[in-house]
């Protein structure tokens, strides 16, 4: 088990302090409660795949957060941990998806973590950007059972404001989610009645922000999500040029 803790600290760098540290103790105590040495050794096995600390630290992060999303109404829907479990098989593979579903077991089964705690870790030590790529894909876990609670939506909003994004951006990403009237315009953060010049600039500004070429320093494996983010700003902007004519 020493090997184990020595193993967490040489990964998962700034993680081994603070809420989060404290988070990964739990599930080291997980695997000593009774977890098997198979399980301590996808834990392992999951790390050694990742590409570099920073990339070690997003999967950290987006497991952490993801638990909490999933419990947020009070029940663990099996689509949403699916939804986890097919996302990591679209970007790592089917054998180590399986490790890192491992690691989540052990985290989800922990009730005292606390969102703002963990959130202002990652905010001090995650881009903007890279924040954005984690609300993105927690709105994907909601949207998994087709059916996304309130509570959800509101402790997606409450994280997202312990990660320091903006209101804006918070509706922009939950909109790239929903199908309805306007919807297009949230997406790219302005009003119906905005000038076509404003759509354009608007537009500009959002392929700035969301461009996948910001997550680089992740790994090739995170930049698939970033590219269905970015895609869905285009397929917005495209549908407000096909309803103005422009």
């Amino acid at each position: 088990m020493a090997n184990f803790t020595k193993w967490v600290g040489a990964t998962l760098g700034w993680t081994v302090g603070g809420p989060i540290g404290g988070i990964l103790g739990f599930v080291v105590g997980s695997f000593i409660d009774g977890l098997s040495n198979g399980d301590v050794e996808s834990a392992r096995e999951f790390s050694r795949g990742s590409t570099n600390s920073q990339s070690g630290d997003f999967e950290m992060s987006l497991l952490i957060l993801s638990s909490v999303v999933i419990k947020a109404d009070g029940k663990i829907d099996k689509r949403e941990l699916q939804f986890v479990r097919n996302h990591f098989v679209q970007m790592y593979g089917a054998t180590r998806a399986n490790h890192a579903f491992k690691l989540f077991s052990g985290i989800i089964k922990n009730n005292q973590i606390s969102p703002r705690q963990v959130c202002l870790q990652i905010r001090q030590n995650m881009t903007h950007a890279t924040r954005l790529q984690l609300l993105h894909f927690l709105f994907g876990i909601a949207k998994a059972d087709g059916n996304v609670s309130q509570e959800e939506v509101d402790m997606i909003h409450k994280i997202a404001g312990y990660l320091n994004i903006s209101q804006q951006d918070f509706e922009s990403i939950k909109a790239m989610f929903y199908d309805g009237a306007g919807n297009a315009y949230k997406v790219l953060e302005i009003d119906e009645s905005a000038r076509d010049a404003d759509v354009k600039k608007a537009h500009r500004r959002l392929v700035k922000k969301h461009h996948p070429d910001k997550l680089q320093h992740l790994g090739e494996e995170h930049l698939k999500g970033a590219q269905e983010k970015f895609q869905k700003i285009q397929v917005a902007y495209e549908a407000i040029q096909k309803e103005r004519g422009i």
